[in-house]
């Protein structure tokens, strides 16, 4: 029998299932369809399980290599690779429960199965069409009739033409994650924010990492003082940084391991390791869910969508990585929100993707919120700067961990903050007060004028804005 709904929402990830929260908040008949598991890649693939990861290897690294400069003295520190995955999965199960737990409290239907669209039909003729769920456990097909649908099917990793992952000698994220073992050396095909945190975690937890990346630095979005420091000191760790290398050839086996050639300077030259990562970004989710059966528009590989997440079909939204732009989970999540609001006649405002904070997570740390230095530059803006370290913060020498800065650009015509950049000790968590600064259109003056507790290592913020207009205390 055919279940009628005021939102279908097709994927349980990060932006699906808060967005069907939203909607029951608001008082609407909310269903999600989920082939996978409740909290999609951002909980089972992503976020949450490689951040459990780089804790552990942060604790292993400050426990065997770091131990002594805290007076701390250590002997026969060992690793126990299982008891690190058992300790990931079981923070992966328990936030897995909380979101089974959410949707029962707000009486949301969960559909364990995969849905596709089918269009108005018999059973709808109303422009919301129907929504068949091929469901999991081989029951019958489930027809769901929603006045709207929100496409929430996220996205996967990318590879490039010749590296064929097998899941044993070449992965992506999504099998690293699931290692029985650490292999003695790895290489890995990417540069960006995934890449750069697998180089940091697995070096700290004592493998010989080799990074090739395409462009002429690694995090190539982010701000170049950003991507200097942090190649200066992850080289110093001891991780091999490769830029400007074009990957050439097909992945060959050789005893065990893999070998790739890249040409580099125009000369090529071959690396070898026992296991190779490739992380050249991710692609939507798009196939499969009867995109063809509606007038939904793709560019480049992403659903097109307005400022409220509508597709060409009013009443059909898509959120999250499958319409591109900044594939973070907080901006799924606030899409979600902002599409179930608009469905639901609320006033909204579309998001201005230059005040949403992005973040690094590896060790050290990098965040940033707005536009980089060349970004302005190259907009025509007049600027000043301010760039402060953490050598010149007592909590950060308390804390062993004083390298980085941190630096805020603004405009030197209206004193408008531009964008800050930071690579530091917490700089995921310390960029949350730069991006509430620019929300609230504050400046550098207002920040650097805020009482910072001290020691913390928040003082760096009023510092570094003070250094805008070199006014900085301890410079």
């Amino acid at each position: 029998m055919a279940q009628d709904y005021d939102i279908v929402i097709i994927g349980g990830g990060t932006g699906g299932y808060v967005a069907a929260i939203r909607a029951a908040q608001l008082g609407l008949k909310t269903a999600i369809v989920e082939k996978g598991k409740l909290g999609g890649t951002c909980l089972h693939k992503g976020c949450i399980p490689s951040k459990a990861l780089l804790r552990s290897a942060e604790v292993y690294h400050t426990t065997k290599d770091r131990a002594k400069e805290f007076g701390v003295l250590t002997s026969d520190v060992t690793l126990d690779f299982s008891a690190v995955q058992k300790r990931k999965q079981s923070i992966v199960d328990q936030l897995h429960q909380g979101v089974q737990g959410l949707m029962k409290k707000g009486k949301i239907d969960v559909y364990e199965g995969t849905a596709r669209m089918l269009g108005p039909s018999i059973f709808s003729p109303s422009p919301g069409g129907t929504v068949s769920v091929e469901m999991n456990n081989g029951e019958e097909n489930e027809m769901l009739i929603p006045k709207n649908v929100v496409i929430a099917t996220g996205s996967r990793p990318r590879t490039l033409p010749g590296l064929t992952i097998d899941g044993k000698f070449v992965m992506t994220s999504d099998e690293a994650l699931e290692m029985k073992e650490l292999p003695a050396s790895i290489i890995i095909v990417g540069g960006g924010v995934i890449g750069i945190e697998w180089a940091s975690m697995l070096n700290d937890f004592g493998v010989e990492v080799t990074v090739i990346e395409y462009a002429d630095r690694i995090i190539p979005t982010e701000d170049e003082a950003i991507s200097k420091e942090m190649k200066k000191l992850l080289e110093k760790k001891g991780i091999t940084i490769v830029t400007s290398a074009k990957v050439l050839a097909d992945t060959l086996k050789v005893e065990n391991s893999v070998a790739i050639e890249a040409e580099i300077n125009g000369e090529n030259q071959t690396f070898q390791a026992e296991k190779m990562m490739v992380s050249v970004g991710r692609q939507a989710n798009i196939e499969n869910i009867g995109i063809e059966n509606t007038d939904i528009m793709i560019e480049k590989g992403f659903i097109q969508v307005s400022d409220t997440y509508q597709t060409k079909e009013s009443h059909i939204y898509a959120i999250g990585d499958v319409i591109g732009g900044l594939q973070l989970a907080h901006v799924a999540s606030h899409e979600g929100i902002t599409a179930v609001e608009h469905i639901a006649g609320e006033e909204v405002h579309a998001m201005d993707v230059e005040k949403v904070a992005r973040c690094i997570y590896s060790s050290p740390e990098a965040s940033s919120v707005g536009i980089t230095e060349a970004q302005a530059k190259e907009r025509g803006y007049n600027i000043k700067t301010g760039k402060f370290s953490f050598k010149a913060i007592g909590k950060a020498l308390v804390y062993g961990e004083s390298d980085g800065f941190v630096k805020i650009i603004a405009d030197k015509d209206t004193n408008d903050i531009l964008g800050v950049h930071m690579i530091g000790p917490h700089a995921t968590d310390l960029i949350s007060e730069a991006g509430l600064a620019m929300v609230l259109d504050a400046t550098p003056w207002e920040i650097g004028s805020t009482v910072h507790p001290h020691p913390t290592l928040s003082e760096i913020m009023g510092e570094a804005a003070l250094a805008v207009d070199g006014k900085a205390i301890h410079s």
